[in-house]
């Protein structure tokens, strides 16, 4: 062994050295490939949540999340409303959906102003359309017209779509716009007096219980009589008649109209007539089968009647579509329980229709509401909150789509405990989660296939695909000129109402009274020229003229004749008049 030659020591030592390093390098090797596999596999998680939100894993669901996702997991066809928020994120793999088959069994949104409740009833509207359903809407503040027009892409808009799973396209959807007889952009549409009823009437024209009695005696009569109230000039024509002089011993038979209460119902007449409401009654009247259309591709049409011009008459305005509700009711022909309903209601605003209501009108409304169902009409109810509907009404109501309600004074928190009483038992405490739900989600509950309340969901609301600003005014416009219906309405025809029948009546019976007078006159003339030919005449030449049977006629004979002719005349004339 030379001195440069290493030790048996320094050898070990170098080999022990290189064992370690070795063994080092491979446990950094080990924990590197570690981290990059860890890295990899948040990566792909990530990528996961991106692309396919649906492929989360159902074993992470808790309790609650289980009990929804099966509540809501329908076999038949369902419309779809938003996607379940856990933690304050959306669940796309948890859709919230209303069953088709359920939509007869009527709904409630509700919300403060500013909460998205018209863009949920766009929603609703757009989906029922797209399934084959026709629509009706009333379109207050126009901004449902956006329905017309497919909707504006943007950054934001796509962003919300892809968290809850919706696959947003921008679809226009086939509208018919209406409106209130002549005011407003649309088809107008009329009823005629008699059919509006008096208890609807007497809600418009804001009567009390012995006004509504009393109006309710003078359509009455009208049936009776035969007179046909079409415009409310008619109506004020009967009611005038009934309390004159004339008309007193008719009413006489039927029951007493006190004046004070004539002088009430004329006043509130003319002022309901100045205001521009006569426009709304007359012919042709409207029939309510034109709004269960569907367009050529087999969506239903939806018809949206546009009142902005009626703002300062909502009672007019919601009394009119409990009008059309009740139509649909006793036109429509029995259907029960059917796969999709054959026309879905969307009563906006709906605190104005109950807002001062009488007992029989609220039994209207009940009735009308729970067994127009089997007529296969569903009916949603859009308010503020629950307690603007009677609880009769409410009960009803088998889905419920709530927007944040505000609490800022001691009448809101009533409102909000109100709420919150009228839920099924949930794992929420809605009184403080109604209260910060973001613009756009809602707390739901439908009626299932079973007929059995869903699981309580805190939703995210889907997006319109049509426009969610108002449809060009010029649009608006064309799409009524181009309508099939526009000619059928637009033209008023001429009513053969009461007003004209008793103004004819009235010359008849001017007319008669004027030939009778006329005979009366002459009669007496023929009567004075007797009695004067009488003083003239020697009495042996009258006796002799007369016993030898002359053919002559005496003045008298000539006048009495020609005034009875006169009077035949006048009188055949007033009845040949008051046939026509």
């Amino acid at each position: 062994m030379t001195e440069t030659d290493p030790s048996a020591d320094e050898v070990a030592a170098a080999a022990r050295a290189a064992a370690e390093a070795k063994a080092a390098a491979e446990e950094a090797q080990r924990r590197a490939d570690e981290l990059a596999a860890a890295g990899e596999a948040a990566q792909a998680r990530g990528a996961d949540r991106t692309e396919a939100p649906a492929a989360e894993a159902p074993a992470a669901d808790s309790e609650q999340v289980a009990q929804i996702r099966a509540g809501y997991a329908f076999e038949g066809p369902a419309l779809e409303i938003g996607a379940l928020v856990e933690s304050g994120e959306p669940r796309a793999d948890v859709p919230v959906r209303i069953p088709f088959g359920m939509l007869n069994r009527h709904g409630l949104v509700a919300g403060a102003t500013g909460t998205g409740k018209t863009k949920t009833l766009q929603v609703l509207a757009e989906q029922v359309s797209a399934g084959g359903v026709p629509v009706f809407a009333a379109d207050i503040k126009g901004d449902l017209s956006g329905i017309a027009t497919p909707g504006a892409s943007n950054e934001k808009l796509l962003a919300r779509t892809a968290s809850i799973g919706q696959d947003w396209q921008a679809t226009a959807f086939p509208t018919e716009f209406y409106a209130l007889g002549a005011k407003g952009t649309g088809v107008p549409i009329r009823a005629t007096v008699e059919a509006f009823g008096p208890i609807l009437l007497s809600k418009v024209l804001d009567l009390n219980t012995t006004q509504e009695s009393s109006l309710s005696l003078v359509f009455h009569y009208a049936r009776k009589a035969g007179l046909r109230l079409v415009t409310l000039e008619d109506l004020r024509a009967v009611v005038a008649f009934l309390d004159s002089a004339e008309g007193k011993p008719e009413l006489k038979a039927i029951g007493g109209l006190s004046s004070a209460t004539v002088g009430v119902i004329l006043r509130e007449l003319v002022t309901f007539a100045d205001s521009g409401a006569d426009v709304f009654f007359g012919e042709p009247a409207f029939e309510v089968a034109d709004v269960l259309r569907t367009d050529a591709d087999g969506r239903g049409i939806v018809s949206l009647l546009e009142v902005p011009g009626v703002q300062d008459q909502p009672q007019l305005f919601s009394t009119f579509l409990m009008y059309l509700l009740r139509e649909l009711f006793s036109t429509l022909p029995e259907v029960g329980d059917t796969d999709r309903p054959k026309l879905v209601f969307f009563f906006d605003e709906a605190h104005l229709l109950f807002k001062g209501a009488s007992k029989d009108f609220l039994e209207i409304v009940v009735q009308t509401v729970r067994l127009i169902r089997s007529k296969g009409v569903g009916i949603f109810f859009v308010t503020q909150t629950p307690k603007d509907v009677p609880d009769d009404v409410l009960a009803q109501l088998g889905s419920r789509v709530q927007h944040q309600l505000r609490a800022h004074t001691p009448q809101d928190a009533k409102a909000l405990k109100a709420t919150v009483s009228t839920y099924p038992h949930s794992g929420y405490d809605l009184e403080e989660v109604l209260t910060q739900l973001a613009t756009g989600e809602a707390i739901v509950t439908v009626m299932n296939e079973k007929g059995a309340p869903s699981p309580v969901a805190w939703t995210r609301v889907r997006a319109p695909q049509g426009s969610m600003e108002p449809t060009d005014a010029a649009a608006m416009t064309a799409a009524v000129a181009a309508s099939p219906l526009a000619a059928k309405y637009a033209a008023v025809a001429s009513t053969g109402g009461a007003a004209e029948a008793m103004a004819e009546r009235t010359r008849a019976a001017t007319e008669a009274a004027t030939a009778e007078a006329e005979r009366k006159r002459a009669a007496e003339e023929a009567e004075r020229l007797e009695k004067d030919l009488a003083r003239e005449r020697p009495t042996g030449t009258r006796t002799k003229s007369r016993s030898r049977g002359s053919n002559r006629m005496s003045p008298m004979d000539r006048a009495i004749g020609e005034a009875s002719r006169t009077a035949a005349r006048e009188l055949i004339k007033a009845i040949f008049k008051k046939k026509r």
